[in-house]
Formats: C-alpha cells, sequence, structure tokens
C-alpha cells in the first residue's frame, strides 16, 4: 500500500488552503475533479498524482479550472459515459461541463498563478430547480437522468440528455445530504436529516422524454428509519454508496446504540442487520470500490467454462467521517482491513475510487486531497468486469424498463398506439409550418388545406388532367401580406443581401403547446386563443339581451364610466395619454374599467337602422314586500323603447349589417315603445321595414326576447306575454311573483328571473315546463353568508342563458358557472376557480379540440345534434376572466404554490388535474355535449395511462364498454334490473352521449396501448373489438 499526498494537490488561497468538499475520478481513470470553498472546479491528471515522487515527471498536473459558480462548491460528479460533469454549489446551481476537444483559446487568468489550461472544458447547462444549497449529485449508470438533492429538501431530477427537469420529489421533511445509485439501474437513494434513507424505485429514461412523460416515473419504494433514529444532525453530509454487485446500500451517520457506526442495509428487504463499528465519531461518507474482489488470484483452477470464477465474490467498502480516520473493509472479515488514525486535520468530507478498484481518493476540510494505492491482494484479488454484469443480471441489471411484453398482441396494440401518436404530431408539425399537405381526410385519399379546400390525390391526378380549366379563387389578403413578409429582403453589416427571417408562430397564432398548463392567460382581443379552446360552432346558449350595456344589471343601474379626472395617474402613463387624446375639442375625457385596466371606451358603431339603447324613464315601481326577500335582484328600469332583431334565418342578431340593403331588409324587428303611465305599450314587428302585426299592452314593459318560433315581453307588474311570429297570442298572460330581471329565449324554450330569484323555465310549443320554479338562493352562497360574523357581499349573477335541451346556465362573479339538474333537482357546478389555479389542463390548448365541428359543419354519420357546442369552454373562459378582473389570480396560485411544498400535498396538482378532467367529463354528460365529452374522455384516458392508475382505467374501460359485451345469462340479469338502479355508463344501449360505444372503446384503447402496465385490461379489449387484427386508422381527433 502506498500513501500519497502531493504538496501541490490542493485549492491554494492567499493565506490558507480552501476546504475540499468533494472528489470525483472519470470512468476512464485518467481524471481526477475537486471542488473547494473557492468556487473553483479543478481538474487534475491522475498520472500525475500517481507520479508525484518522481522529480523526472515534466507532464501538466492540473488539467483545467473552472469558475463558473458564484459561492462554495460541494459536490462535482462525473457522468457514467464520460461525457459531462457535473458540479453542484450553494448558489443553488448545477452547472454542467463539457469537455470541447478543440484546444483552449485562453491563456492563464489575469492577476493568478493559476497554471495555462491543457484542457477546453466549457460550461454547457445552468440548471436551477433548488430554492437552497445543492449537496450532492449523482448520475445514473445508463447516464440518462441526473439527480440532485440539497438543503431545500428537495430532490431533482433531470434529463441526461436534454438536461430538462423531470420531476420533484418533496418526500423528505429535512436537509437531504447524500445520495447513491444502483448499479442495476432500477433504484436511487437519497439520505437526509430527517432521519431516513429513502428508496425510490425509477425506470431509465428516453432522449425525447418530457416531464409530463414521466409523472409515473421515480416513485418512492421504501423508507428506512430504524438505524439513523438516533443520528447526529452535526454532519455536513450523509454520502451513501451501493455496492457493485447491488446487494447492499453503505449508509453514513448511523448509530448503534451509543455508537457511531455504517448501516448496511439489504436489497429487497430493505433491512438493516449488519452494522460497521470502529469509527469514533460520525461517518459522513462511505465508498464502494466499483470492483468484486476474491481471495485467490484468477486462474485456470478456480475458473468455470464460460470464464468466470468460482470462487466467492467480495466488496470492499471505505468509510470516513468527523473523527479524522479512514477505514477500509473486505465483507468478508469482521474487522476491517485498514485504519488509517489522523489521516486530515479536520474532518473527511469525500472519497472516490479510481476504476480499477486498487487506489482511493480522499479529500478533507484542511484543503488536503490524498490518494491511497492499494498493491494486488492488499484488498484481495480483483475479478474480471464482467463478474459485475453477471452479479447484477439477477436484478434486471443490463435491461432497459421494468415493464415486460407478455405477448405479441400487446406489442401490436403498442405500435397502433404510437403510430397514432406519430400521425398526429406530422399532422401538427404541418400545419404549424404552413405545409398544406399535413393534415390527411380520414389518414388517405386527399389532403385539406386550412381554407377547407380539397386537394385531390395521387390516383386523381390522371382523371383531373383532362378536365376544363377551373376559374382561379381570389387570393386570400392574408397569405399576399405573408408571403410579401416571408420575402422582404434587408441588408446586412457588410453590404449583403439576406432574406428577412420571418416568426411562423406570429402568422399561425395557433401554434401552441399541447401540453397541459396551470396558470392562467387573459383572451386577447381578436379572440384567436378562444378559437383553440372551443367548438368551431355557434354556442349553443341563448343570446345575451341587447338592451343591456355591457357588464349586466349592475351596470344598467350604476354605470360602468368613470371620469378620469378621478382617477391619480402620472402624466407619463398610457391611461394619462389616453385621457388627452380622448379629452380633445373640449369632451370630457372618459375611461372604462376592464380586464387590462382603465381603457378609453370604443367608438359609437355607425347608424345602420338600429336605434341606440335610450335613457331609462323612469326606476321601476317594486314591491315593499321584496325588501324582506331571502334573493333581492336589481330590476331594469323603464326605458322609452326596446328592441329584438332576428336575421332572414331567424337567429338573435344584435347588429345589422351596413354593407348589405338587401340583407337589412330580410331582418325582423321587434320593437317595444313605453309611453307616460296613462299610456299603453305598444308592441311593434316589422319586416323590411313594414309593419306585420301591432299589439298593446297595459303596463310598461322591461324586457323583450323571441325567435322564429315566437316572441316574448315582460312587464313591470310581473306578467309575460307570448305571441306567435305572425301576433296571435299563444297563451294568457303568466303572472309571477315579482318583475322580471332576465328573460332568455332559446327555441321553443323561455326562460324568465324574478327579481326574487326564482328561475321558470316553459316549453312553448307543449306549453308545460320541465320541473317546478328553481330559486337561485343555493347558487348564491346564502347559507354561507348567513353564517359569517360579519356581513360580507355574496355573488352577483352575470349571465344566465339557455341550451337547446331547455337548462339554465347561470355565471356569477365569483367566477362559478352553474347549471340546474331537472332529474336531480339540484343545481351543479360545472366550473370554479379551485379547477382554475390548481389544475395543469386549465387554459389548454389541445391540438384535437380545434377539430370539434358542429352537426351544421361537420354532419357526422349518425346526424346526432351536436348539444351544448361549446358551453364548458365558455364558462370557463368565463371564470378566467373573473379572477383576472378582480386580480385574485396571483394571490391563488401562490397559496397553491405553498400547498405544494407541504407535507401531504404532494399529489396536489396531480390529483386536481384529474379531478378536473373527471368534473369536464360529468358536465360534458349533464349536458349532452358529445363532442366535448369525446374530448376530455380521450384526455382523462391518457392522464390516466401516464399516471397508471390501474384501478381507475379498469373502471373507465367497464363504464365505456357497459352492456355491450355480456354472456347470455348475464344478460338477462341485466334486464331484470330496474333503469333506477342502472349508472349511466353502464346503461344499456349501444352508445354514450351520442357516440357509439365500440368507437369510444377503440379510442380509449388506443390511447393506453403503449402503457405496457396496462395491458392486461387492455389486450382483451382490443381483441373483443377487433383492433389488432384489421388495419384500423386512429382517428384525427383523438388527443396525443
Amino acid at each position: 500500500m502506498h500513501y500519497i499526498k502531493p504538496a501541490w494537490l490542493t485549492h491554494s488561497g492567499e493565506k490558507k488552503d480552501y476546504e475540499v468538499y468533494s472528489c470525483h475520478v472519470s470512468p476512464d481513470g485518467s481524471r481526477l475533479v475537486t471542488a473547494a470553498g473557492d468556487g473553483n472546479v479543478r481538474i487534475w491528471s491522475t498520472e500525475a498524482i500517481y507520479n508525484a515522487g518522481d522529480p523526472a515527471y515534466t507532464k501538466p498536473k492540473q488539467l483545467c479550472s473552472m469558475s463558473h459558480h458564484t459561492g462554495t462548491i460541494h459536490t462535482v460528479r462525473f457522468s457514467s459515459n464520460n461525457r459531462y460533469l457535473a458540479s453542484g454549489a450553494d448558489d443553488k446551481l448545477v452547472c454542467i461541463y463539457i469537455l470541447d476537444p478543440n484546444p483552449p483559446s485562453h491563456a492563464a487568468t489575469f492577476g493568478t498563478n493559476e497554471p495555462p489550461p491543457v484542457e477546453n472544458w466549457r460550461s454547457f447547462k445552468r440548471l436551477i430547480g433548488h430554492e437552497n444549497d445543492v449537496q450532492d449529485l449523482g448520475w445514473s449508470y445508463d447516464s440518462s437522468i441526473l439527480v440532485s438533492v440539497g438543503l431545500d429538501s428537495k430532490v431533482v431530477v433531470w434529463s441526461g440528455f436534454t438536461f430538462e427537469k423531470l420531476k420533484t420529489l418533496s418526500h423528505h421533511q429535512s436537509h437531504v445530504k447524500g445520495l447513491t445509485f444502483d448499479p442495476a439501474n432500477k433504484y436511487f437513494a437519497t439520505a437526509s436529516d430527517d432521519r431516513t434513507v429513502k428508496i425510490f424505485r425509477f425506470s431509465p429514461v428516453t432522449p425525447n422524454s418530457s416531464a409530463h412523460d414521466q409523472m409515473n416515473n421515480f416513485q418512492l419504494e421504501t423508507t428506512v428509519v430504524t438505524p439513523f433514529t438516533l443520528s447526529p444532525l452535526t454532519t455536513y453530509f450523509r454520502r451513501c454508496s451501493w455496492s457493485p454487485d447491488g446487494n447492499h446500500i453503505a449508509a453514513a451517520n448511523a448509530v448503534n446504540g451509543p455508537l457511531s457506526t455504517i448501516a448496511v442495509i439489504n436489497r429487497g428487504s430493505w433491512d438493516c442487520e449488519i452494522s460497521l463499528v470502529g469509527h469514533e465519531g460520525p461517518v459522513e461518507v462511505a465508498a464502494f470500490s466499483p470492483r468484486l474482489f476474491c481471495k485467490d488470484p484468477h486462474g485456470p483452477h478456480n475458473t468455470d467454462p464460460q470464464g468466470y470464477s468460482s470462487q466467492n465474490l467480495v466488496t470492499v467498502v471505505a468509510c470516513a467521517g468527523q473523527d479524522k480516520s479512514l477505514t477500509v473493509w473486505n465483507t468478508s472479515y469482521s474487522r476491517p482491513v485498514l485504519i488509517a488514525t489522523d489521516a486530515s486535520t479536520k474532518s473527511i468530507s469525500d472519497l472516490a475510487w479510481a476504476p480499477d478498484g486498487r487506489t482511493l481518493f480522499s479529500a478533507s476540510l484542511d484543503g488536503s486531497i490524498n490518494a491511497v494505492i492499494f498493491e494486488e491482494g492488499d484488498l484481495g484479488y480483483t475479478a474480471i468486469p464482467e463478474e459485475n454484469e453477471r452479479q447484477l443480471t439477477k436484478f434486471g441489471g443490463g435491461r432497459r424498463g421494468a415493464d415486460i411484453i407478455e405477448g405479441t398482441d400487446g406489442l401490436l396494440l403498442e405500435n397502433l398506439s404510437k403510430a397514432g401518436e406519430l400521425r398526429d404530431v406530422a399532422g401538427r408539425m404541418g400545419e404549424l409550418m404552413g405545409d398544406s399537405t399535413g393534415s390527411k381526410a380520414n389518414g388517405k385519399g386527399s389532403s385539406t388545406p386550412a381554407n377547407g379546400s380539397t386537394i385531390p390525390s395521387s390516383g386523381a391526378e390522371s382523371a383531373a388532367t383532362n378536365l376544363p380549366p377551373t376559374p382561379q379563387p381570389a387570393p386570400d389578403p392574408k397569405a399576399v401580406v405573408i408571403e410579401r413578409l416571408n420575402q422582404q429582403i434587408t441588408y446586412t453589416k457588410d453590404g449583403k443581401k439576406r432574406v428577412k427571417p420571418f416568426l411562423l408562430s406570429s402568422a399561425a397564432g395557433a401554434a401552441q403547446s399541447s401540453l397541459p398548463k396551470s396558470h392562467l392567460m387573459a383572451s386577447s382581443g381578436n379572440n384567436q386563443g378562444s378559437k383553440l379552446d372551443s367548438p368551431q360552432s355557434i354556442l349553443d346558449l341563448s343570446a345575451p339581451y341587447d338592451g343591456l350595456p355591457k357588464g349586466g344589471l349592475l351596470t344598467l343601474l350604476l354605470g360602468n364610466r368613470i371620469k378620469a379626472s378621478v382617477v391619480p395617474v402620472d402624466e407619463n402613463t398610457p391611461a394619462e395619454r389616453k385621457k388627452v387624446s380622448s379629452g380633445r375639442n373640449g369632451v370630457a375625457p372618459i375611461l372604462q374599467t376592464g380586464v387590462d385596466g382603465l381603457v378609453t371606451p370604443l367608438p359609437p358603431k355607425p347608424s345602420n337602422g338600429i336605434q341606440p339603447t335610450p335613457e331609462f324613464i323612469r326606476p321601476a315601481v317594486i314591491n315593499p314586500s321584496l325588501s324582506v326577500s331571502q334573493v333581492r335582484l336589481a330590476v331594469p328600469k323603464v326605458r322609452s323603447f326596446i328592441l329584438r332583431n332576428l336575421n332572414n334565418k331567424g337567429n338573435e342578431s344584435i347588429d345589422l349589417p351596413a354593407h348589405s340593403q338587401n340583407l337589412k331588409d330580410e331582418y325582423i324587428v321587434f320593437e317595444a315603445r313605453n309611453g307616460s303611465d296613462r299610456e299603453p305599450s305598444r308592441i311593434n314587428v316589422t319586416k323590411r321595414g313594414q309593419p306585420v302585426w301591432q299589439d298593446y299592452l297595459p303596463k310598461s314593459v322591461l324586457l323583450v326576447t323571441g325567435n322564429h318560433h315566437f316572441w316574448s315581453a315582460a312587464c313591470e307588474d310581473g306578467s309575460v306575454y307570448v305571441w306567435t311570429p305572425a301576433g296571435r297570442r299563444l297563451l294568457n298572460a303568466l303572472v309571477l311573483e315579482a318583475q322580471p330581471v332576465i328573460l332568455e329565449s332559446k327555441g321553443w324554450w323561455l326562460l324568465c328571473i324574478t327579481a326574487v330569484g326564482l328561475c321558470y323555465i316553459w316549453n312553448i310549443q307543449t306549453l308545460a315546463s320541465p320541473h317546478p320554479p328553481v330559486s337561485l338562493a343555493p347558487i348564491l352562497d346564502i347559507a354561507i353568508h348567513s353564517l359569517q360574523l360579519h356581513s360580507a357581499g355574496v355573488p352577483a349573477v352575470t349571465s344566465a342563458h339557455l341550451n337547446s335541451e331547455g337548462r339554465i346556465i347561470v355565471t356569477l362573479t365569483n367566477g362559478d358557472g352553474y347549471t340546474y339538474s331537472p332529474s336531480m333537482f339540484v343545481w351543479q357546478r360545472l366550473t370554479e376557480v379551485w379547477w382554475a389555479v390548481g389544475s395543469q389542463y386549465w387554459n389548454t390548448t389541445d391540438s384535437s379540440i380545434s377539430n370539434i365541428q358542429s352537426s351544421e359543419n361537420s354532419p357526422s354519420k349518425d346526424q346526432t345534434p351536436n348539444l351544448s357546442a361549446g358551453i364548458i369552454p365558455y364558462l370557463e373562459r368565463n371564470t378566467t376572466n373573473e379572477i383576472l378582473l378582480r386580480g385574485r389570480a396571483t394571490f391563488l396560485q401562490r397559496l397553491i404554490k405553498s400547498l405544494l411544498s407541504r407535507e401531504g400535498f404532494e399529489g396536489l396538482e396531480s390529483g386536481v388535474s384529474i379531478a378536473h378532467l373527471e368534473n369536464r367529463l360529468a358536465a360534458a354528460m349533464l349536458l349532452s355535449a358529445k363532442e366535448e365529452f369525446r374530448l376530455y374522455l380521450f384526455m382523462y384516458a391518457k392522464r390516466l395511462g401516464a399516471e397508471g392508475i390501474r384501478v381507475k382505467v379498469e373502471e373507465l374501460l367497464r363504464g365505456v364498454t357497459g352492456n355491450m359485451i355480456q354472456d347470455k345469462d348475464e344478460a338477462e340479469g341485466t334486464a331484470i334490473q330496474s333503469k333506477s338502479q342502472t349508472n349511466i355508463w353502464e346503461s344499456e344501449g349501444d352508445s354514450l352521449c351520442g357516440w357509439p360505444r365500440k368507437d369510444l372503446l377503440k379510442g380509449v384503447i388506443l390511447i393506453l396501448g403503449k402503457h405496457r402496465e396496462l395491458q392486461r385490461l387492455t389486450v382483451p379489449c382490443a381483441k373483443l373489438l377487433g383492433v389488432i387484427d384489421e388495419d384500423i386508422e386512429v382517428d384525427e381527433a383523438m388527443v396525443s
């Protein structure tokens, strides 16, 4: 044994040597890297260290010195593939270095005694993910992941290919100070000051893996507590090590009664039956030699026919700590092979073995770096490297991944699932790059560009050549502008011509990430963002009342405009400039409060036959008994006239087109004119400027509505009148208990909400109501409001609509959206702020959602009407706008972020995201929203597959299947059950929410097919549907 302590092997300072906190040897054994308190990473030549005593040796000793950290560096580690070098420091950063084959371009740093660099190591990445000091690093044995631990109690996993942060593990409750990897590449272990060692299971990461793909990876396997219950908290590190045969973990800073020990943890059972006793102080670092040893030299007499040793193989571990001594143990002996007392004057901070297994380097806080070289036989005789691989095969070493295909059916299903993903990715990339042939119709035959035209396939080209030339359509103005921008020529500094690059995303506007986003975004002024998360169809809701100003009933009473003179702003602010620009010509400047602050109100639209909303005549007369009502809503004022207009298709329209007189003549105008108290109110209906019919009412009219089925008006005395399109009174006046405040119509349905919060719904065609009047009190937080000690404002109603099924859709100022279930006689909350701040799927712009088409634009095979189209995205956008308008978004997101770091809330974000998708599914089922249900179902299936939640996947498959696959006995038993005992998902019938169950099940199976751990559930369903046998095309609307 030789002990080498070169005088030049230090991190020297002006007055003293800096503390050395870490050291490591490269996989090829040619370099030793050290890190110290001077903030430098130094790389030394191991050959120079071995020849430190030879005065004739003249080769460079220090190969490179790097200073990219701003504080003390605590750990340095080479990657297993010898390509990268990683360092972690107390500046909370992890730096990645790479060796440049080019010679270094700079000499020694001016003003220092540093020798000129021999190797050109440069900074490659700076990883930001910790909130406190980084204490230790570790690379997996295939270099696919890098794990860092620190004093912020977090374990951060990085990709070893892209260095993207894949996952943050917050299982520890105190500082994490040690890390080691399983040589079989199945586990890694972390040691913390919470007196535990936690074992995490992982699967190797692929080069293109993202954080979303690894949600189900890196799971906690077990926690080892027993040997560390009374361990001291005075150690700077808890560096542990995994044996090269994969059987044991040597964990530092363990105790056995009053003695400081090294705990040896057994693999599999994760118990601790052996302790290495001998150190007088706490042990901070343990390191196994990377080679296996045997008692006798390797020879023909102790070798089997395959070339492996027939002897018992043992491992060697070195330990050091605060007692300044170094011990080396052989697992075949009960006593240490080497005890080196006073190996340094301060604590030994790190140990590193050379790849040959016979050279040990140590770093100490006294600034010294030592090397111990063992002769052959001192520790035993090293076995061949293949022995390590042989020992690891029983743990799955060398096999990629933990999930194995169980048959050819599973492999075929996995290939089909991946083929569908690749096809969708290619289609989205083609759209992003402006390639009109990127998206195929049904996967073959023809391609559909963005403008909706169809390009014939190659098989039809010959037939198309004989056709007469067709007139060319007029060029798109936007395409002309984009083409002009693409061909813009600029001049560089040297006078050369160059085509100016054009940002594609600025032209496309829709090329956004399909990954879930958990932050809130305000929609743009041109509503481009909203087109990505709502169907390309008319919203299936009743149009808002055009007589009310922007802001609803509250704005009608209080107004939403304020004088700019009362707003304290600086002269140079945008609001002040708006005030000056709007206050010209002596006009009083007016600003309007919007989502983005004070904005100038839009100029009035030119007159096109529809008169603007007049000033009110007087407030409505309200019964004094309403003042004691549990709910009281604002009543509209009596105005001189109220208008409602329909276009030539019978749909509600607020603005008449000014460019076409023919279209203007086709509009039907319903007008109510209120006179003085002594005059009756007049009802006039005109078409093409000519009167159609006229009627009179004894009381002042407050609200009107109508469509091509009927007209309706609500009066001040609480009565509601209904006329046919020809002017015949369809039924007697409907008398209500209070004045109407909201009157809406959709198809044959009529909605009326009174001042006391009662909602009435009537079907004018059948002259019936689906349910009795329902109160708004439950959704206005009346119960919570009455239990509070101090009075607080309750939310107000911002809008109330009807869909084509007669369902009430109500939105409130707190961002919540509700609908009333006539079958359960209760209000149901569809959206709320909780999903907005906690779900990863809020404001998602999944590419497949833009494929949702209404039944009018994209008729399906079964011609099922697309009911409730776009209601759920509309409610979620309303929630986002309400949160941003009231400035609550930042506070709520900070609250959620603080919860994520607390004990017991590690899975909060994942749980809320899954619950949000389940809430979307239930809402789509309730509203019979066909397209949204299919989309949310596929998104939900994809998330369950990524999370690996087997129980929910099994339940989902059973629910989608329903009674579609049954034996005769089961079918007879099901027929006996009453319908009241049948779940909606598992009800009889071949369709679910308007979709054939086979189509939905096929899409779910293709999404889940790539997850091998779920193939025992998906393969049987795939066989029954014939997915594996037939050549199917993956639906392009499926989420990928």
